[in-house]
């Protein structure tokens, strides 16, 4: 297989990269730049969604053009729940997994079916289905979208707080992160990357690959939904474009410049892209032209991505 199978844990940077994470919300509010510490929670929130597409792609071979549908599946289950007089994040985040699981389940049914490009344009499909729907019922507020109103409630913590929400949403991603180390170095994991190396192989010697690849695109759409969800309640306004194939083209983007394969590589995507699309965005309206440019240069000279080209420098 192309990837060690055991996913070692560094504990001394790791331990470093979470303590300068921790500390990020008292330098900004310290600073009096309160604004960076709601950027910073959806650079958390996108890293966690980023993450669970790294598992399809990187890890199972599944190159899926729809995992927006998932984020927008838990983005307006919290939105529909609300109003209804659902406030509690202990009943709202778990109900966005629990969509964003089942629609990865009626999606990955058929769609596993496939292999290749006729993969990747069949979930393009069906996202794009969920996409025109939602845009197309009132109850969801068709081009307008949904407004929240307010933040959930998670009873000891106060999530109307931004600093506080950041800390929630650190804690999620580093959970998340956890689960999927776990998850590659059980024996799942283990053969989820054979069937990518050779799925015909897996076959002949009696897995089941195409079960083995549904149970897996239903947790990695899980951890999306997961991720609408928190995107739903730190903005307070959920909107179709959450399920357009753009949105899952900036995902992919996320993955493939952090590094396919890599347990962090959607997280490092996610945050370097959003921080340079940040940046770009303040000098120049034309921020898209700079992020091509930075993409460019990443695959040219980064094919692994900055994950892998960080383990270079780190063998040399």
């Amino acid at each position: 297989m192309r990837d060690t199978l055991h996913i070692p844990l560094r504990p001394w940077p790791t331990l470093g990269v979470v303590a300068a994470l921790a500390l990020l919300p008292l330098a900004a509010l310290a600073l009096g730049q309160p604004f960076y510490v709601v950027f910073a929670t959806r650079v958390l929130i996108y890293a966690l969604i980023a993450t669970s597409l790294n598992l399809l792609i990187g890890y199972g071979g599944m190159v899926s053009f729809g995992h927006a549908a998932f984020v927008g599946a838990g983005a307006y289950t919290v939105a529909l729940l609300m109003p209804a007089g659902i406030v509690s994040a202990w009943l709202l985040w778990p109900a966005s997994l629990i969509a964003g699981a089942l629609l990865a389940f009626l999606i990955g049914a058929p769609s596993l079916r496939t292999r290749g490009v006729s993969f990747i344009m069949i979930t393009l499909a069906f996202a794009q289905m969920a996409y025109y729907l939602v845009l197309s019922l009132r109850a969801l507020g068709s081009d307008d979208g949904l407004t929240l109103g307010a933040r959930p409630s998670l009873g000891f913590v106060d999530l109307d707080r931004d600093a506080a929400f950041y800390y929630v949403a650190l804690a999620i991603l580093l959970g998340a992160l956890a689960a999927v180390r776990g998850l590659l170095n059980a024996p799942l994991g283990r053969a989820l990357q054979g069937i990518r190396d050779n799925e015909t192989r897996m076959e002949a010697i009696g897995f089941a690959t195409y079960r083995l690849k549904l149970l897996v695109f239903v947790i990695a759409g899980a951890a999306a939904g997961l991720g609408g969800g928190l995107l739903a309640s730190l903005n307070g306004l959920v909107g179709p474009n959450l399920l357009h194939w753009t949105e899952s083209g900036l995902l992919m983007i996320m993955v493939i410049l952090g590094g396919t394969g890599r347990l962090l590589g959607g997280a490092l995507g996610a945050a370097v892209l959003l921080i340079a699309e940040e940046a770009i965005a303040e000098h120049t309206i034309h921020w898209p032209l700079g992020i091509g440019v930075v993409l460019l240069v990443v695959v040219l000279f980064a094919p692994e991505g900055l994950s892998g080209l960080a383990r270079r420098w780190r063998g040399t």
